[in-house]
């Protein structure tokens, strides 16, 4: 290979499978997932360069190629305007099938993530609703008047389902959750989520379940104490988008990064930006200078900041979304 080019066209990535407790059969039967047998599979990493988790390249001249190792290579072709020094991946890309509801959590902000041993960024996210069952449930923010001294009466008694706010959510449903932001999905969703590249995650509850081995997963409760931001209350239960032009739909716009929801064929400037497309809906084709390529539910792509030109052509009642990093 001619290491002296760069990438300059689309890149596909091998998904990443994670099983944990709360997983179900869904990201094969319904993203059609190729997950191995035997296990709850809860969730397919899609686009993510943190520690040792690494996407790879599964076509191409970059084939085998990690994110990681791309990204110290060819920093700006991949990342653009937000290259630096010492850049990665700031975003991390998911799927999750949630067959059984997810434990009480909250993510930190980076402040406290950095001086965590090891460091680590905080954690925004964003989830897309892709399906969920008619009584599904999502859990974000407290009730009104929870403070910490309700929430911890509340942890030690059990009730601490009393002092989430939470409601039905439905297919195209979007919700913004930043960090310190007390959440939980509920069973019988299917979600997409766009997040900052961090695993850091403090449990405050988890529904007095435990493992197959018979124990319960551990808790942070002090640590996500120290992290709650008490004075936010409920989250707003739905994101209602703005119109940006051609663009698609601004869903959020926060200081972490930007998710825009695609309803028609599109073509897009990259403007110096890296931009992340994935399929919630439908299929969509996407075109660039040199070539195409099919994506299918659930299927997705990194194009990078030197892919100056693309095109998204989506099917009928097709559903593209796109995130990139805060300008």
């Amino acid at each position: 290979m001619n290491t002296t080019m760069s990438p300059t066209e689309p890149l596909f990535f091998r998904s990443i499978f994670r099983s944990y407790i709360w997983g179900g059969t869904r990201l094969k039967s319904f993203l059609n997932k190729p997950v191995p047998s035997g296990e709850r599979w809860a969730e397919s990493w899609e686009i993510v360069d943190h520690g040792d988790d690494q996407s790879c390249v599964t076509e191409g001249p970059w084939k085998d190629w990690t994110l990681r190792r791309l990204i110290e290579r060819f920093p700006v072709s991949i990342l653009g305007r937000n290259a630096t020094p010492q850049s990665s991946f700031p975003l991390l890309l998911k799927y999750l099938d949630c067959h059984r509801v997810l434990s009480v959590q909250v993510h930190p902000n980076d402040d406290y993530a950095l001086k965590m041993t090891p460091p680590d960024l905080g954690k925004t996210e964003a989830w897309y609703v892709i399906d969920a069952t008619d009584d599904a449930l999502l859990y974000a923010g407290m009730k009104p008047g929870t403070n910490r001294q309700n929430m911890t009466e509340a942890l030690k008694e059990g009730r601490t389902e009393e002092c989430l706010h939470r409601f039905h959510p439905k297919k195209g449903d979007c919700v913004f959750i930043p960090a310190g932001t007390v959440h939980a999905l509920g069973a019988g969703l299917i979600v997409a989520e766009i997040q900052q590249a961090s695993n850091t995650t403090f449990r405050l509850f988890d529904w007095n379940r435990v493992e197959s081995d018979g124990k319960a997963r551990p808790l942070h409760i002090e640590q996500a104490l120290e992290v709650i931001d008490f004075d936010k209350g409920p989250v707003r239960s739905i994101v209602r988008p703005t119109i940006e032009s051609s663009n698609g739909r601004v869903l959020v716009d926060c200081d972490k990064f930007r998710l825009l929801e695609l309803n028609q064929s599109t073509k897009f400037d990259s403007n110096g930006m890296f931009q992340i497309v994935t399929v919630v809906h439908g299929t969509a084709e996407l075109i660039w200078a040199t070539g195409k390529q099919e994506l299918l539910l659930g299927q997705s792509a990194l194009v990078p900041a030197a892919c100056m030109n693309f095109e998204l052509q989506l099917g009928s009642d097709a559903t593209v979304l796109i995130a990139t990093a805060a300008a």
